[in-house]
């Protein structure tokens, strides 16, 4: 069995281990995901598949066209890269994990919006003492030649809203009566945000 799976991102608590200390846990919901479409090496030149979850008014036609046999609506739709004996129709919960299990988990960042050198990248800030007026301000952001900005360089701009992937993560609970799962420390993205967990 393929242990991947879909989630929504509750939020953090803390859980006692069995030696008696506090660990930090981030909550997801993952109610059970359907496999929705299979891709395999004969065919598509690799092997994955891809899960869909939850129930949403409207879908593109495309993704309608894709899940018009299983009479769905999927909200969140994710696809995984991993050797598996699924069919279409098949379904997947929170019992494919188990306690200790090491995984990755994949989310999109929060956004920050535009954000300066200092946030952005931890620039260090001016001297606020001799009359220096710098405090926040990127400095030089080049030399006399060549006349231009390299691309790349760190400068102000939009920060988060990317996609994250951490890893070596262990999973500390299973609640199959709810459908949530337990993952030591923070993972990427908001509350509500769309999680994606697959062991390592």
């Amino acid at each position: 069995m393929a242990k991947v799976l879909i989630g929504v991102k509750v939020g953090m608590t803390n859980v006692i281990t069995s030696d008696g200390t506090a660990k930090a846990v981030t909550l997801v919901k993952a109610a059970p995901n359907i496999v929705s479409a299979v891709k395999t090496n004969d065919r598509d030149g690799y092997a994955s598949i891809q899960l869909s979850q939850g129930q949403d008014k409207n879908i593109s036609k495309p993704q309608a066209g894709q899940v018009k046999a299983l009479k769905i609506k999927p909200k969140r739709v994710a696809e995984f890269r991993v050797e598996h004996e699924l069919k279409t129709g098949d379904t997947i919960d929170v019992s494919t994990f188990a306690e200790g299990d090491v995984v990755k988990v994949t989310g999109i960042s929060k956004g920050k919006g535009f954000s300066g050198t200092i946030k952005r990248h931890n620039f260090h800030r001016g001297p606020k003492t001799h009359g220096s007026r710098n405090y926040r301000k990127p400095g030089s952001i080049g030399s006399m030649y060549p006349q231009k900005v390299f691309k790349g360089k760190k400068m102000a701009g939009r920060m988060g809203a990317e996609q994250v992937t951490v890893r070596n993560l262990k999973v500390a609970l299973i609640d199959a009566e709810n459908e949530v799962i337990g993952i030591s420390g923070a993972v990427p993205g908001p509350r509500r945000g769309t999680i994606k967990i697959e062991a390592i």
